[in-house]
């Protein structure tokens, strides 16, 4: 189920040194292409049942009355969304039949397609909302690199101090880049300033550190291994200085139960709220969102409803978190909490919904079944 080298993970997975492996979401890293998310969909229901609801919080399927719009781009069969900026501006990777492709959706609807120059594999990940975009690209020799493209289309090729396998992963409104790279060494973690300084910073003593999200002011969360090979969640402020954190309860052993994880925080706002997901002790895989407050304070989020398998995966400025979680059924369902602890569920129309991304306005794009999909608050 892993890939067997680091060269290209554009998957749920990446790869670190030693050729073991972490499970993460789509919208994290390298978002799944439509020949890979389908197979997933339909293992769904191996989830195992652990019923852990907060049952002091409602869930209304149509609290908001939100609207709905899939699309695709011209020729897509399978439409991956990663990253929406606040005017709405949506992109992400899409399969044409031939090859992987990028493309950017405008808030009027239209679409621009693209692939890096020279790429086999063209894969956006996140945009600003200067609609600068940075994500991943393989060259004809399967080597990864990062690239960041204006608004205007022109593409730069992105080399970490390493010089291959680059994976820029976010950019923030000042034109700041993070991401990792791998070289000699092993795999490290990098701060590309806006004039194109690249700066390596690793949390000190770790095996590896992959950063996840960038906020306005420069500061990134991701997570990390120690020396013991235990994950753990980090902040890095903007000066380069390493706090780190595990949620309360989080498992902190290795090697780490099969299905579970680590604390791993994905996303983090203006204000240094982070949001993410972990797993206990408490058996059958159970996994638990959690939002980290200024200050070390952890909120867990569990959804009614939610059978032990919830995953935050993202946070606004208006501390409006998104993300999935499974039903006892073992059907994946997306849903949104907002700032007071209320819960939504939605589902676009389709039977496998992912969310990957939600901005100041509350918008949250994803796929579903294949197909790209926009919800807007009213």
């Amino acid at each position: 189920m892993s890939p067997n080298t680091k060269e290209w993970s554009f998957s749920s997975y990446l790869v670190f040194p030693g050729n073991s492996t972490k499970e993460l979401d789509p919208m994290i890293t390298h978002p799944l292409t439509f020949a890979q998310r389908a197979p997933r969909a339909r293992q769904k229901g191996m989830l195992a049942v652990y019923l852990l609801a907060l049952c002091t919080l409602g869930l209304s399927a149509n609290a908001q009355n939100p609207t709905f719009i899939t699309f695709d781009p011209p020729g897509s069969i399978g439409t991956g969304p990663t990253s929406i900026n606040s005017a709405g501006v949506i992109t992400g990777n899409y399969s044409d039949g031939s090859r992987t492709r990028g493309f950017v959706r405008s808030s009027d609807g239209t679409f621009t397609t693209f692939d890096v120059p020279g790429a086999i594999l063209t894969n956006p990940l996140s945009i600003n909302p200067a609609g600068v975009i940075t994500g991943t690209y393989l060259d004809a020799s399967s080597v990864s690199h990062g690239f960041l493209r204006a608004r205007d289309g022109t593409i730069k090729t992105l080399y970490g101090p390493g010089l291959a396998d680059t994976y820029p992963v976010a950019i923030n409104q000042a034109g700041m880049i993070t991401g990792y790279y791998y070289d000699a060494s092993g795999q490290h973690c990098f701060v590309r300033a806006r004039d194109g300084t690249f700066t390596t910073s690793d949390v000190p003593g770790g095996l590896y550190t992959i950063p996840l999200s960038i906020n306005p002011s420069g500061v990134i969360t991701g997570f990390y291994s120690d020396a013991s090979g235990v994950g753990h969640g980090f902040l890095r402020s903007r000066l380069g200085t390493f706090k780190t954190f595990d949620v309360p309860g989080a498992i902190t052993t290795t090697p780490l139960p099969a299905g579970t994880y680590y604390t791993t925080p994905v996303g983090i706002n203006p204000a240094g709220e982070i949001t993410g997901y972990y797993s206990d002790s408490g058996g059958n895989n159970s996994t638990h969102g959690f939002v980290r407050a200024r200050g070390d304070a952890f909120t867990v989020i569990d959804p009614p409803g939610s059978a032990g398998f919830t995953k935050a995966l993202g946070i606004n400025p208006a501390r409006t978190i998104m993300g999935i979680y499974f039903d006892d059924s073992g059907t994946q369902h997306a849903f949104v909490r907002s700032r007071t602890g209320a819960f939504t569920t939605f589902d676009p129309p389709g039977s496998y919904t992912f969310p990957t991304s939600i901005n100041p306005a509350g918008a949250i794009a994803g796929s579903s079944d294949g197909h790209g999909f926009l919800r807007t608050p009213d």
